[in-house]
């Protein structure tokens, strides 16, 4: 595998961990990184599922109900240094009982990663939430993370 489809892969994971309502695995998959949202940055496996688990609503199905979207995925390698860095967009969408499917927010990504022992990793994810919508059935507080 290329080491770009590898880091594609990474940044698709997240989506599918996160709308799964999966946040061990996303702190799991962010165990080496720094995540930087609105708030103050987290660090650490635990920390960010901690951060997951306190912000965002999940429902009976234990989802959040939510679809990411990743798109205009732009990634650069540098094989030498076995570092890599990545930028996305990011649509979220969402549909429950009583609020059809819509666009709650939309942002980016930047992310670092870095290879270790062989494997590629996260070491940092930066989110910029530039567009929010309706997302009070999303987060717990009004602050998009």
């Amino acid at each position: 595998m290329t080491s770009g489809l590898a880091i594609a892969n990474l940044v698709g994971r997240y989506a599918e961990l996160v709308d799964d309502g999966d946040f061990a695995g996303v702190g799991e998959l962010l165990a080496d990184a720094t995540f930087v949202g609105s708030g103050a940055a987290v660090a650490g496996a635990g920390a960010i599922e901690k951060m997951l688990r306190d912000s965002v609503i999940t429902y009976s199905d234990g989802t959040p109900r939510t679809h990411h979207a990743t798109s205009n995925l732009v990634i650069e390698v540098d094989e030498d240094a076995g570092t890599g860095a990545a930028r996305s967009y990011v649509t979220i969408f969402q549909a429950l009982p009583g609020l059809p499917l819509q666009v709650i927010a939309a942002g980016r990504y930047r992310d670092r990663f870095e290879r270790r022992d062989g494997r590629w990793r996260f070491v940092e994810r930066q989110v910029r939430i530039s567009h929010v919508g309706d997302v009070s059935r999303h987060l717990r507080s009004a602050e998009l993370s």
